[in-house]
């Protein structure tokens, strides 16, 4: 990786991890958000090339996309909270656990990951597996709906396309 390569790597990581270090503490004293903020730099400069792979042309748009999906997949994990808390706190529990496989036409390793993760955070649905080579997920729903909008929906999927700008 070059030195511009590798600087713009370093920053980029910094800048995901404090954002999301000041989201997640929520301590604002000036000896928290110092010290988050050394982390974060620290972390960044040891672990920069795990987010930032290899060279690319569109790493600023895809760093962009990246965090306008963020928002969209924390008001996800809101509505599948309380999808969730309705279905164990209903009186006839519908319930309906199953487990679904489907294709996605990602093939980027964090591409994969993203969705992966974003589907495991999501409550109701836990990711099992991932066969990277094609792109194949293996994931347990709580329901039939939440197992429909990854079958048949695939927004999420589609979304993560659009930020790694895959299939």
């Amino acid at each position: 990786m070059r030195k511009e390569e590798r600087l713009f790597a370093i920053i980029l990581t910094f800048f995901i991890m404090a954002l999301f270090w000041i989201l997640l503490s929520g301590k604002f004293d000036a000896f928290h958000l110092i010290s988050g903020l050394i982390s974060c730099l620290i972390v960044a400069f040891l672990s920069h090339d795990l987010l930032v792979t290899k060279k690319t042309q569109k790493k600023l748009l895809k760093s962009v996309r990246l965090v306008r999906y963020i928002p969209w997949e924390l008001w996800q994990i809101v509505l599948a909270n309380i999808d969730v808390a309705y279905r164990v706190l209903h009186p006839k529990m519908p319930i309906d656990p199953r487990i679904i496989e489907f294709e996605t036409s990602l093939r980027g390793e964090f591409s994969q990951v993203t969705l992966a993760n974003s589907i495991t955070l999501t409550p109701g649905t836990i990711t099992i597996w991932v066969e990277p080579e094609r792109g194949k997920f293996c994931v347990h729903a709580i329901a039939k709906e939440p197992a429909d909008a990854l079958l048949v929906d695939q927004t999420m999927q589609k979304k993560v396309a659009h930020v790694f700008m895959e299939g």
